[in-house]
């Protein structure tokens, strides 16, 4: 295409002709978030929870030498995913001080640590994605080991695969738009110190915060609402209390990529367990933030001893990290981040 420009000089005319080309830009490649999202595999998750749920880590009590291991552990698992720390840190620990903890007549714990790792973001790296769950369980008592596989070994391990599949993406040149803090804290079985002590002392401003996605007990089954007969759902809790856009997506992501039975039985306003104060979820919701939690239930060996690796039903796990994962996925790589329109009630 040509473009004619007459220029008048002392009665002169100068006629310039330029010639433009249209450059064809390539189209930008299709992300394939299946692919990402199946390499969160059964074998890994079972392989990291017989660790992190074995004998060895004495019950993982708040504080103590069996917790610290599993802390060691879980981080291994980051270097070797070459995960790094977040900007602004040391290190992998927050360091959660034992006065913090302390309540009431409350036996006195000893200093623990949240442990965090982090992706960053490409386009929006200042806003972030929390994904959460608590790596601590209630330790040993008359000499049995309280495992805690599922409470919460299982959201535990999860947020290691949530964070390789993420990895995977970046390698290919997919990273998310938004940062990404993988967010393992301390003393929830205490009351909720760690994802408590992470609020109010916040490495990025809780204003650029955009969700937290947490994830407590997702390896098992309650015999509710005829989940002993097909375990595949999960319990969906706090997704409308703040943004009206949380709860829309979570579902439309299930619905494309897992299509797990979304059960709301524990969202209820009037339910008498009031489940959405019990788990970390809920610091970050009271300073305002829109919080997601994934739940299977409570079951038989609830805080027991019985509370093992072997009755992890790791097909049920991974697909409920995979939801974790595509929720996550679309949060960080959204045009807009989610609006926060309701009150939290």
């Amino acid at each position: 295409m040509k473009k004619i420009f007459v220029l008048v000089v002392s009665g002169a005319f100068f006629i310039s002709c330029s010639t433009s080309k249209t450059v064809t830009q390539a189209p930008k490649k299709e992300v394939d978030v299946v692919k990402y999202m199946n390499t969160i595999s059964e074998s890994n998750l079972s392989k990291n929870l017989y660790v992190i749920a074995s004998d060895e880590m004495e019950g993982r009590n708040t504080g103590e030498p069996g917790q610290k291991r599993a802390g060691l552990y879980i981080i291994d698992q980051y270097k070797a995913l070459g995960i790094s720390n977040p900007p602004g840190s040391t290190d992998f620990y927050q360091k959660v001080p034992s006065e913090f903890m302390k309540r009431g007549f409350a036996p006195k714990l000893n200093d623990s640590e949240n442990i965090w790792a982090f992706i960053p973001g490409s386009e929006k790296p200042e806003e972030i994605i929390v994904v959460s769950a608590h790596y601590d369980h209630v330790g040993m008592k008359n000499g049995d080991v309280f495992n805690g596989a599922d409470d919460d070994g299982s959201g535990t391990v999860a947020l290691i695969e949530i964070a390789k599949a993420f990895m995977e993406a970046k390698k290919d040149g997919f990273s998310p738009k938004r940062s990404i803090l993988f967010l393992h804290v301390t003393g929830e079985e205490h009351g909720l110190h760690g994802s408590r002590y992470y609020s109010e002392n916040p490495l990025f401003p809780i204003k650029n915060t955009v969700v937290d996605i947490n994830i407590d007990m997702i390896g098992r089954r309650d015999d509710l609402n005829g989940h002993k007969e097909n375990g595949k759902y999960v319990y969906v809790v706090g997704a409308d209390r703040l943004s009206s856009e949380l709860h829309t997506i979570n579902e439309e992501v299930n619905a494309k990529y897992v299509g797990l039975n979304l059960d709301y039985k524990y969202n209820d306003r009037k339910d008498p367990m009031n489940i959405y104060k019990r788990s970390d979820h809920y610091n970050f919701a009271n300073k305002g933030i829109p919080a997601i939690f994934y739940f299977n239930g409570l079951h038989e060996d609830y805080h027991k001893s019985t509370d093992t690796p072997d009755k992890i039903e790791y097909d049920l796990l991974a697909q409920r990290a995979k939801l974790a994962f595509v929720l996550a996925w679309e949060l960080a790589n959204r045009e807009n981040r989610i609006v926060v329109d309701r009150d939290g009630k």
